[in-house]
């Protein structure tokens, strides 16, 4: 079905489309007749093989939902029985920002893939507290990961500060959390992920995380634009603050071998979707290999098929996650990777 429909929703504005469609999912499932019934049916699945244990935490199946898609953490319950073992919701700030100017999403058809400049739009981090609180008293079973950030107005000096309060907001409603310093998004936000201010950021977050009488997990997402001298500095601040691990891989700032028109590519902001697919397995394997495996990867980037999925875990990830991969094949997409990795 969804393959019928996908033209005319491609056929419109793609944030609009978007807020379109998750609110009606919402509604359909909240409030039609057997709505979660008829979801969990079509779409959820249950298999031998497929759950996973990952720092600490039990999921159903090793097929997430990425951040960026639910900002607010509006419709995670009804995005959890499209069939997805986890859901990561923001990236979340400590105050509401309405991001940057629209338009500020683009579909690159040609390259299925998907440009974004949203600029962490978001309702605030007190707002998402609230929905997980209720979400989790009413289904403490759903796994939900924090993405947090800082605001556009923060300097990044001051930036520390923003980190601390998501995360002390976020820490009785989410499992886990995820340090995001990789959007191309936010001016000067990519600064973060050199070495020293990088370090200080996650020990911060570690001590802050030890002085609970229980501990979260804390990733760190990084860019797939990194170098190899880049990767190695990651590898060896994941062991020195001995943070859980890292999700590879963020939006792309490259352009190259894109077939859309040039007024498309020239479009500012994060790249995702197919051209992504082969430079996220990469880092993914760098990271695994350089470690040997020392801590948990999560693959993110460009996974539109099952084989796609299957060569990031090859490649040394214990999850993945979709985005645009889910917007390009929707919700039949879970089933059919969880199928071929069960």
């Amino acid at each position: 079905m969804y393959r019928l429909i996908k033209p005319v929703f491609f056929k419109f504005d793609p944030e609009n489309v978007h807020y379109f469609v998750v609110k009606r999912l919402k509604w359909f499932h909240d409030y039609f007749p057997l709505g979660k019934t008829i979801l969990r049916g079509s779409y959820d699945i249950h298999l031998k093989g497929l759950e996973r244990e990952v720092f600490g935490i039990k999921f159903k199946n090793p097929v997430g939902l990425a951040a960026g898609f639910d900002k607010n953490g509006e419709y995670v319950e009804a995005l959890s029985n499209l069939g997805f073992g986890f859901i990561e919701v923001g990236t979340v700030t400590p105050l509401p920002q309405p991001g940057n100017d629209k338009p500020r999403m683009f579909r690159l058809q040609e390259d299925e893939a998907i440009i974004n400049r949203m600029g962490f739009n978001n309702k605030g981090v007190d707002v998402m507290a609230e929905r997980l609180r209720m979400l989790k008293e009413k289904d403490p079973q759903i796994v939900v990961g924090g993405n947090i950030g800082k605001n556009k107005n923060t300097p990044n000096e001051e930036a520390v500060n923003d980190y601390i309060k998501c995360f002390d907001r976020l820490f009785d409603v989410v499992d886990y959390f995820v340090v995001n310093v990789s959007s191309p998004n936010t001016p000067g936000l990519r600064a973060l992920q050199e070495k020293e201010p990088l370090k200080a950021l996650l020990n911060t977050l570690q001590q802050r995380n030890l002085k609970n009488n229980i501990s979260r997990p804390i990733l760190l997402k990084i860019a797939p634009d990194l170098t190899n001298e880049q990767l190695d500095d990651i590898v060896e601040i994941v062991k020195e603050t001995n943070i859980a691990g890292v999700i590879a891989t963020n939006t792309t700032v490259d352009r190259n071998g894109l077939y859309a028109e040039e007024s498309m590519k020239s479009e500012t902001g994060g790249l995702s979707g197919k051209p992504l697919t082969q430079r996220s397995t990469e880092v993914i394997r760098y990271l695994a290999e350089k470690s040997g495996k020392s801590f948990p990867i999560i693959g993110v980037g460009g996974i539109h098929s099952p084989q796609d999925a299957k060569d990031k875990i090859e490649a040394g990830a214990s999850l993945v996650q979709l985005y645009t991969g889910f917007i390009y094949e929707g919700p039949g997409l879970i089933k059919r990777i969880c199928k071929e990795l069960a």
